[in-house]
């Protein structure tokens, strides 16, 4: 499944489209971000509250296919700013983060 689809099926709302056909391979729940640096896996969804410019830099470390902002956390204009240049596909829910997890366990 790709991050188009998992828009679709998760109903969540596109903050930065960045690669909307990056294919997803499993998913990763944290905040604390050296943590999700060395443990999030590459083509991983992202379930997360840290909308900051630090979050995109751990998504492009980890390789992580998108960031999906949990419980309507909101995006930094600068985390945006960054995201759009690096081409991270950041998405939103007011879903909280072992919701949209379970879901995508079941869709995966």
């Amino acid at each position: 499944m790709n991050t188009k689809q998992l828009v679709e099926k998760l109903n969540l709302k596109v903050l930065v489209s960045g690669e909307m056909e990056r294919e997803i391979t499993g998913g990763y729940c944290g905040d604390l971000l050296s943590w999700v640096m060395g443990r999030a896996q590459s083509g991983d969804c992202w379930f997360t509250v840290m909308g900051n410019i630090n979050a995109i830099g751990v998504c492009v470390l980890a390789d992580c296919a998108c960031i999906v902002l949990c419980e309507n956390a909101t995006l930094d204009d600068n985390a945006k700013d960054r995201a759009e240049m690096q081409g991270v596909c950041i998405l939103s829910s007011e879903e909280n983060a072992y919701t949209l997890a379970t879901k995508l366990g079941e869709i995966l």
